[in-house]
């Protein structure tokens, strides 16, 4: 049997537009709006004009290729990468898949930097990005866990093979040379945990992203790479994860086996893309559904915040224990920022405003009734507990009770939806509502697109 780089391969580049079903397509447009829209609100953060800063230093001299979303200025193909990676995490409206990666901070840069020094139509690029979302996600998905226990960070260990196959599908690599990307990429992922847990900030997926577009070059340019890099003895699973035999250290659920060979079962067939989510609240995804499950509670029942005596929420056990119960650095305890504090949101605001974002200080200050709430929710962790959906109850204080147990999926939605829903940032965005509207609309009609760097140019703020 060829190697699981060699079977990846293959498929990517072998995958076509026409291959792709409907909701595939429909989720490609819509998680590239978000992606957009989320690289719309980090314009003018300290940390992104930082990092805009620091590739125009770092490239003195060089020529200019790629551009800037937003901004509109000229870096090489790396550096743009780099700077838009910045600018969609700064803007915290990211794409989740199972709690710890966010594929679209590494997958869209790449592609719309390979978009736009193609020449490629929205099609192809949007047959680019699947087939990295798909390839990141499949490696990722029982691994992501076990990968965090060891100090890594899941995020852009695994966003670099993501990133890097979309940039090869678009820029038109064939199957061996995609297979030597994979392998490149083995050599070149990397991410750790130790700098956010003692002070400071950890290198995420712009560092993917800058690294995925060297391992394209290097595999493009004949490098070779080995047959069984990912699977091997020596290999990626056996260094990022402890063994090459599926054995898990933690799980999202109460198994602790997973098999390589499930990474290349039904592929084409099985789309794993379909479960990455909106992260359509800026915090992290563990407390995106507690506002929402929460408020639909409310609503269903007429609850008011003065009913409320105090809620309950069970939660999977690893949303707890942030970013690994191997290295922990949350509080349980309720505070501004917590899943209590979400909790709280739901009942009182049903819902959370978009355009605040509590890590970074933006946003309407909090009710006095959020800040009290919250000290009456408990947090349960279970094994048992599907990933993004709590169970949720509210102890009234007429004695009733009320429950409803989310589905995990109550973040996973069509274009439209995600069109009307992200609307509520505008106020907040460098760009004219008209403009932004025609960004939806090119989002929406992307695979009709002559060139996919049409939605580049309509991010970019006019002076």
């Amino acid at each position: 049997m060829a190697s699981m780089s060699r079977q990846l391969a293959g498929w990517v580049a072998a995958l076509t537009y026409e291959d792709l079903p409907a909701e595939v397509v429909d989720r490609a447009k819509g998680l590239t709006l978000q992606g957009l829209s989320s690289a719309l609100l980090g314009y003018g953060r300290p940390e992104t004009d930082l990092a805009l800063e620091m590739m125009r230093e770092e490239e003195t001299g060089g020529g200019g290729v790629a551009t800037v979303l937003v901004h509109g200025a000229k870096l090489t193909k790396a550096g743009a990468c780099l700077v838009n990676s910045e600018l969609i995490f700064a803007g915290g409206k990211w794409d989740t898949f199972r709690m710890l990666t966010h594929p679209g901070c590494a997958i869209l840069p790449a592609g719309l930097m390979a978009a736009e020094m193609e020449g490629a139509s929205g099609k192809d690029y949007v047959t680019g990005i699947v087939a990295g979302y798909e390839v990141m996600l499949r490696m990722a998905a029982d691994f992501i866990p076990t990968v965090m226990s060891r100090g890594f960070h899941a995020g852009p260990v695994f966003g670099i093979f993501g990133a890097a196959i979309a940039a090869a599908k678009i820029g038109g690599l064939d199957a061996g040379q995609i297979h030597g990307t994979i392998a490149q990429c083995v050599n070149l992922a990397s991410g750790n945990l130790e700098g956010i847990r003692s002070g400071g900030k950890s290198l995420r997926e712009g560092g993917a992203v800058r690294n995925a577009l060297l391992a394209v070059a290097m595999a493009r340019n004949g490098t070779p790479g080995g047959e069984t890099v990912l699977e091997g003895e020596a290999g990626f699973y056996h260094a990022y994860t402890g063994n090459n035999a599926g054995k898990l250290t933690y799980s999202f659920t109460a198994d602790n086996k997973a098999s390589l060979d499930k990474i290349t079962a039904g592929l084409g067939k099985d789309w794993m893309f379909l479960e990455t989510l909106y992260r359509i609240y800026s915090t992290a995804g563990y407390n995106i559904a507690h506002v929402d499950v929460t408020a639909a509670l409310c609503a269903e029942h007429d609850i008011a915040p003065e009913d409320v005596d105090r809620i309950e929420a069970v939660a999977n056990w690893l949303e707890t224990e942030y970013p690994s119960p191997a290295f922990p650095v949350r509080s349980r305890a309720p505070g501004v920022g917590s899943t209590q504090y979400y909790s709280a949101y739901g009942v009182v605001k049903r819902g959370f405003p978009l355009l605040k974002f509590v890590e970074h200080g933006y946003g309407p200050a909090d009710p006095p009734a959020v800040l009290e709430l919250m000290q009456r929710v408990t947090i349960v962790p279970s094994h048992r507990q599907t990933l993004f959906g709590p169970t949720v109850t509210i102890h009234l204080k007429d004695g009733r009770s009320v429950t409803r147990a989310g589905t995990g999926r109550e973040f996973i939605w069509d274009f439209d939806e995600e069109a009307r829903r992200i609307r509520e940032i505008i106020p907040g965005i460098p760009i004219p509502k008209a403009q932004y509207e025609d960004l939806i609309a090119a989002c929406r009609t992307l695979d009709g697109l002559d060139k996919a760097a049409k939605l580049i140019a309509l991010t970019v703020a006019k002076a």
